[in-house]
């Protein structure tokens, strides 16, 4: 399992069930009422209507992967929208899932054996990649319409675990992914529990061949000492790995060589 590699993670799958139900609804809240043709500065070229839609997709595209425990990769990502003809009726589309979503989280075997893109090839990377996937699209929304965001510390500690366990099978869609390469250098990003969270560090070494996030025993033995590192608050880092923010905000503190990070962040944008 994923927890390997971070400080404890994941997290108990009924953490993930209410988290996703929660989080759909903030994001709901953030975008009803506003303007459907508004820019998403996150999301470029997108406006809310295109961010909504996606958000309701996908949550729906999940449910069917989940509700028949698909075994081989999908050959198409068409679903069943149901999706209203006028964009300013999306947020209530989307509000509308909430309960069929729970009720599919709620029957769905977490350690069931399914088809995943992922490290986890059970149910529950699903639930889990379904809530990080809502939480930033939540910020995305909030930032669209002027909202201050704020995300739970703890879940977004799990919301980096997440990407960086993940983040070597993403190549299937973001093949910037499978051309990450270094000279054998350890990135390390170290989540300072500033705000509230606990003090966590996740290690990615950098090889010729390829990038691997390293197991939490490798750590500890001394393996790969960092030749950068970054330290931020458990939210920071999390929206700095998706590409929210940037590593010379005042968020961070970088220590060691930057073009390493220069290099990351060059093949990690999805």
């Amino acid at each position: 399992m994923a927890a390997t590699h971070g400080a404890g993670h994941p997290l108990p799958y009924d953490t993930y069930r209410e988290a996703i139900a929660r989080e759909t609804l903030r994001f709901t809240e953030a975008v009803r009422g506003a303007d459907p043709a508004s820019a998403v500065p996150a999301c470029p070229d997108w406006t809310l209507a295109d961010l909504t839609r996606h958000v309701g997709a996908l949550q729906r595209w999940f449910s069917a992967l989940l509700t028949q425990l698909v075994q081989e990769p999908p050959r198409s990502r068409d679903v069943e929208l149901g999706l209203p003809a006028d964009a300013r009726d999306y947020p209530d589309w989307v509000a509308a899932g909430v309960p069929g979503v729970a009720a599919v989280l709620r029957d769905t075997d977490p350690d069931a054996p399914m088809w995943v893109w992922g490290e986890d090839r059970h149910a529950r990377f699903w639930a889990r990649r379904m809530l990080f996937e809502t939480l930033v699209h939540r910020v995305d929304a909030e930032q669209a319409v002027g909202l201050t965001s704020d995300i739970d510390p703890e879940l977004a500690a799990d919301g980096v675990d997440e990407f960086l366990v993940n983040l070597p099978y993403a190549g299937l869609f973001a093949p910037g992914v499978t051309k990450l390469r270094g000279d054998g250098e350890t990135l390390a990003f170290r989540c300072a529990g500033s705000d509230g969270g606990s003090a966590e560090e996740w290690r990615i070494r950098l090889d010729p061949d390829g990038f691997r996030p390293l197991a939490r025993a490798d750590r500890e033995a001394g393996a790969a000492v960092p030749v950068t590192a970054v330290h931020g608050g458990a939210a920071d880092l999390l929206l700095l790995l998706y590409g929210r923010r940037s590593y010379q905000d005042q968020a961070f503190e970088i220590t060691g060589q930057r073009a390493v990070l220069d290099n990351w962040f060059a093949h990690t944008a999805f």
